[in-house]
């Protein structure tokens, strides 16, 4: 799985399925994309692949850990719809 945040795809380190949404540990700017996008209006947050695909997603949880970032996101809304 992977994140769209705007028009930037990114890979997290790591990426966990939880209940209504992932966890993903982030570093550099990836972190800083995902939060523009969050608190700035920077774009849209969308999970690409598994079975959340292409779902908006809301930032619920941020977690610092050193030389990384543990965001939690959670579904915000139903699959874009493909024309």
């Amino acid at each position: 799985m992977e994140l769209l945040v705007g028009a930037r795809r990114i890979t997290p380190d790591s990426i966990q399925p939880i209940p209504g949404g992932v966890e993903a540990e982030l570093r550099g700017d990836a972190v800083l994309s995902l939060l523009d996008a969050a608190f700035h209006g920077a774009g849209r947050i969308e999970i690409l692949g598994g079975g959340l695909d292409r779902r908006p997603m809301d930032v619920a949880g941020i977690e610092m850990r050193g030389a990384s970032t543990l965001v939690t996101l959670l579904c915000a809304g139903e699959a874009a719809r493909l024309h």
